[in-house]
């Protein structure tokens, strides 16, 4: 059936809009993809709404979240009609909708995650069933919700030699492995572009740091390096998952911007190798995604220190923009078909398990 999938990540830039044809298995032929970027005012606003929800204990009504999902959710009808507008296609054409919504906390050692969005409002809006809240039946189950996106790396990469890994670099950076045996290994490695963001917005009058040239500049502080590395959570064997809340640009204040940029950049990438290190099988080649595969620096730091080739996933002819919102769009049908999205591999969930909640319009 022809699916959208939406996703806004945690880099806060815009919501990704894609639709695809796929039977939920092995078929997957990409149809169409809109981006459409939030505005300053909402961006601040988002943030600020991360910010609260992860003061609370668990998820609940706040005035600000509330205040704020009202708007993501008109925002994301926008990008829904924008798309269909752009594919030349109708609702009537679409047989559901994946609604990933934003995350504003995300607390699997709690045992909860909060993704906010009006699945019931967006499914009314077109008269299209909607998948939304997919991320926190695995959490209750005790696993860490994250990331799902590896059932549609694997249904991807069925042509690639393995082993094989697709690194995914939004706001937070998380890795697929594909063994040779076509085992899936998944887990969050850390930081990819939030940390860099919030640098270049706090002291480059920038929202990032574009083609990573101010990175360039500088000089890694290794000592800084090393010091953010030491984190506990880096030696936890996956599955694992991290709020992009969970580190801050503290430990490089006082350091020149470019310096700055420079030892958040190696972070990331270093992050990154600290991960590969985990696989009981080094990938033959890291295939990168999303917004971060543009930054020129962090891609020679994940070459330097993961010791593997490292490609943009473009390469292969997938969108790398588009990947995370057309896995929405799959999971949406996987939904459908009662067929899982994530698995003891991957989120260390006890069991594959199908995740979701459909909302009818």
């Amino acid at each position: 059936m022809l699916a959208i999938g939406l996703m806004s990540g945690t880099s806060r830039d815009g919501i990704d809009a894609a639709l695809i044809e796929t039977d939920g298995d092995g078929l997957v032929k990409p149809v169409a993809f809109h981006a459409q970027p939030y505005h300053d005012g909402f961006r601040v606003r988002l943030a600020e709404a991360c910010g609260r929800a992860m003061t609370m204990d668990a998820p609940g009504f706040e005035p600000l979240i509330a205040s704020v999902e009202a708007e993501l959710t008109e925002l994301h009808v926008e990008a829904v009609a924008d798309l269909l507008g752009r594919s030349g296609h109708v609702a009537e054409d679409v047989g559901v909708i994946g609604f990933h919504g934003h995350t504003v906390a995300h607390r699997p050692d709690r045992r909860w995650t909060w993704q906010i969005g009006d699945g019931a409002a967006l499914a009314g809006a077109f008269g299209i069933p909607v998948v939304g809240d997919l991320r926190s039946a695995d959490v209750a189950a005790g696993g860490q919700g994250a990331p799902l996106l590896p059932v549609y790396h694997r249904a991807l990469a069925a042509g690639l030699d393995k082993p094989v890994a697709i690194l995914n670099l939004g706001g937070v950076a998380n890795v697929t492995a594909i063994g040779s045996d076509g085992a899936l290994t998944a887990f969050d490695t850390g930081m990819a572009s939030g940390l860099i963001d919030n640098w270049m917005q706090a002291h480059g009058d920038a929202a990032y740091d574009a083609g990573g040239v101010c990175a360039a500049l500088g000089t890694v502080d290794e000592a800084r390096l090393a010091a953010m590395l030491a984190d506990p959570w880096f030696a936890v064997p996956p599955p694992k998952s991290i709020d992009r809340e969970a580190f801050t640009i503290h430990a490089v204040q006082g350091l020149s911007l470019e310096d700055g940029a420079a030892t958040l950049t190696a972070f990331s990438a270093a992050a990154v190798a600290r991960g590969i290190d985990h696989l009981t099988e080094r990938p033959l080649c890291l295939h990168v995604a999303g917004g971060g595969r543009h930054n020129g620096t962090l891609m020679a730091m994940l070459a330097a220190r993961c010791g593997v080739a490292v490609r943009a996933v473009d390469a292969l002819g997938w969108d790398g923009d588009a990947l995370e919102a057309q896995g929405f769009a799959y999971m949406a049908v996987r939904h459908l078909e009662g067929l899982p999205i994530s698995f003891p591999g991957t989120t260390g969930a006890p069991e594959p398990m199908a995740g979701g909640v459909l909302f009818r319009p």
